[in-house]
C-alpha cells in the first residue's frame, strides 16, 4: 500500500489512547523484520532511520531507498523517518528521497541555538509537507553514559513548540539511550503535565530500557511516540549468536541472519501488542 504518513500514525494513536511504534532500522533484514511484524499484526509503524544508521552505511540514499521500498510493499500503513539528525544537509536529502518525517536533534545545544535551528529547519521543512519531531532536555546514555539527562520543563516546552513551530516533541522523563537492561522508572507525574501543557505527541526516546508494564503506563500518562532500538538490536544479535554456536561450520550467512531476522520480527510483534494495550505487564521478553 502506499506510504502513509507519521503525522496520521500518532493522530490515530493518540486519539485512541495508545502508543505509535517507531523502530529503528539498522540495515535491511531489520527492515524487513520490521515490516513482517507489521503486517502480521496489521498495526502501523514508523521506521526510523538514524544519522548513526546512514553513517554506518555510508551514505544516506541507499539505505533509505531500500526502507521506502520495502515500506510501500507493506500491506499494513507504514512510514519512514529521519531519527536524531544533526546534520542539515542530511534532513535535505532525506526529505529529497522520500521520507515524511525528521526529528531534528539540537538537544545538546544551548535553549536559544536549539530553539534558532529547530526552528529554521522546522519552517524549511513545512514548506515541503515533512512532519518534524524535536527535543528538549537530554534523554542521555548516548556515548555510554546511561543517565537521565535534564529533565524537560513544561513551561520551557511550551515555549519551545511555540517558537519552533515542531510537530512532536521528545522530552527527558528518565529513559536512557542504548540501556541493555529494562529497568528504566520514568517519571510519570511529569510525563502528564508535559500532556496537559502542550498541544503536540510526546515522544519517548530510550524505551528500551523501559519494562513493558512501565511502558503502557507512560502511554496513559501522554506519551504517544515510542522509539525501541536497542532492545531489537540486542534480539537480533542473540538470534545469530544462538545459531553460530549451534553450528560452528556454518558459513552461508543467509542461514544465520534469516533466524536472527525471525527473531525480531517476533520481538517487534510482541512489541506491537504491548505498544497497542495488548499483554502489557504479561511477561517480558529477554532481550
Amino acid at each position: 500500500m502506499p506510504l502513509v504518513s507519521t503525522a496520521s500514525i500518532l493522530a490515530d494513536a493518540r486519539a485512541a489512547g495508545s502508543g505509535a511504534a517507531a523502530f529503528n532500522v539498522i540495515h535491511l533484514e531489520t527492515a524487513e523484520a520490521l515490516v513482517a511484524a507489521a503486517d502480521r499484526t496489521s498495526t502501523p509503524l514508523i521506521l526510523q532511520i538514524s544519522e548513526n544508521c546512514v553513517r554506518y552505511h555510508g551514505s544516506l540514499l541507499p539505505v533509505t531507498r531500500a526502507t521506502l521500498a520495502l515500506a510501500e510493499a507493506a500491506r499494513t500503513g507504514v512510514s519512514v523517518h529521519l531519527d536524531h539528525v544533526t546534520d542539515a544537509e542530511l534532513v535535505w536529502q532525506g526529505v529529497e528521497a522520500g521520507v515524511g518525517s525528521v526529528m531534528i536533534d539540537a538537544s545538546t545545544l544551548p535553549y536559544e541555538q536549539n530553539v534558532s535551528t529547530t526552528a529554521r529547519l522546522t519552517s524549511w521543512c513545512h514548506d515541503r509537507d515533512v512532519f518534524v519531531e524535536a527535543e528538549l532536555g537530554e534523554v542521555g546514555g548516548k556515548d555510554g553514559v546511561h543517565a537521565p539527562g535534564v529533565r524537560t520543563d513544561p513551561d520551557e516546552a511550551l515555549e519551545f513548540v511555540a517558537a519552533t513551530g515542531v510537530d512532536a516533541l521528545a522530552v527527558a522523563v528518565g529513559s536512557s539511550h542504548a540501556m541493555r537492561e529494562r529497568t528504566a522508572k520514568l517519571d510519570l507525574e511529569l510525563i502528564r503535565r508535559l500532556r496537559e501543557k502542550l498541544p503536540v505527541p510526546l515522544v519517548l526516546h530510550g524505551s528500551s530500557g523501559v519494562p513493558d508494564e512501565e511502558l503502557w503506563q507512560a502511554i496513559t500518562a501522554g506519551m504517544t511516540k515510542i522509539n525501541i532500538s536497542t532492545h531489537l538490536v540486542s534480539v537480533f544479535t542473540q538470534g545469530l549468536r544462538k545459531v553460530l554456536d549451534a553450528d560452528r561450520a556454518l558459513i552461508d550467512s543467509r542461514k544465520y541472519i534469516a533466524p536472527a531476522r525471525d527473531a525480531v520480527t517476533d520481538e517487534a510483534a510482541r512489541l506491537l501488542g504491548v505498544l497497542g494495550g495488548k499483554g502489557a505487564g504479561e511477561g517480558e521478553e529477554a532481550g
